[in-house]
């Protein structure tokens, strides 16, 4: 049984151009559309695994659906002497109806079902015309700048609405924190008056207590001496 032809329509369709310079991460989309009225699981492969970052990576795409794939090409030494001979590859086969484990689906799929397609990578250094492009796209905003008065103003808008709701919530918090203050103030001023309270009772208990203990022994006194009297009055007598 000859090969199933691919049947995801992918832009570009043969090369992944990379634009340098490549002392940073360079990205390069690939567009993946499905123009059948059936699921597409889709798998990306690269030969240079460590140097490529792709997301995503595998997925499914519905009917009719379009998917933007990012190949992140990490920094590297370029050598224009050199050329590239990594690879991509999209495989794609059609989702079954009752799928319910797409690892699983990959793992069991035979060979007549898989449909592919092979992209190469192609390393480019800018030209002079795409560095002059590059100032005048930059400089275009400056350029433009009164366009943006509108969204850039609304912006300002928002941030200070935003600055004041802090500024607002700061005061309260301020706030907050100065009755919390004033209450425990209160505790403790409450605290050290119960305690002198105490203190008070206390201390007057105690000389109420000293004061009928020092009458005992006048009374006493008192009374020996009157018993004294009277056994010598009758002595005498």
């Amino acid at each position: 049984m000859s090969k199933l032809e691919q049947i995801l329509i992918l832009e570009p369709s043969t090369d992944l151009r990379f634009k340098g310079p490549f002392t940073d991460v360079v990205t390069a989309n690939l567009k993946l559309k499905n123009p059948s009225d059936k699921k597409v699981c889709f798998k990306v492969k690269t030969t240079a695994p460590r140097r490529y970052c792709v997301r995503p990576n595998s997925g499914i795409i519905d009917p009719g659906a379009t998917l933007i794939i990012s190949v992140m090409l990490q920094p590297f030494d370029y050598d224009p002497n050199e050329k590239s001979k990594h690879k991509f590859m999209v495989q794609t086969i059609f989702v079954p109806a009752a799928v319910t484990d797409a690892e699983a689906m990959w793992k069991d799929v035979k060979p007549d079902e898989l449909m592919d397609s092979k992209l190469r990578c192609v390393f480019e250094l800018p030209s002079e015309n795409d560095k002059v492009n590059d100032v005048d796209s930059k400089s275009a905003p400056v350029l433009n700048s009164s366009k943006a008065d509108g969204p850039l103003a609304a912006n300002d808008s928002e941030m200070k609405k935003i600055l004041e709701e802090c500024k607002r919530l700061q005061t309260e918090v301020s706030k907050l924190n100065d009755e919390n203050r004033q209450l425990k103030d209160e505790g403790l001023r409450l605290r050290r008056f119960e305690r002198s309270e105490y203190l008070t009772i206390n201390s007057s208990s105690a000389l109420g207590h000293e004061s009928k203990a020092g009458s005992l022994p006048s009374l006493l006194v008192v009374i020996a001496a009157i018993f004294i009297g009277f056994f010598l009055g009758k002595f005498i007598l």
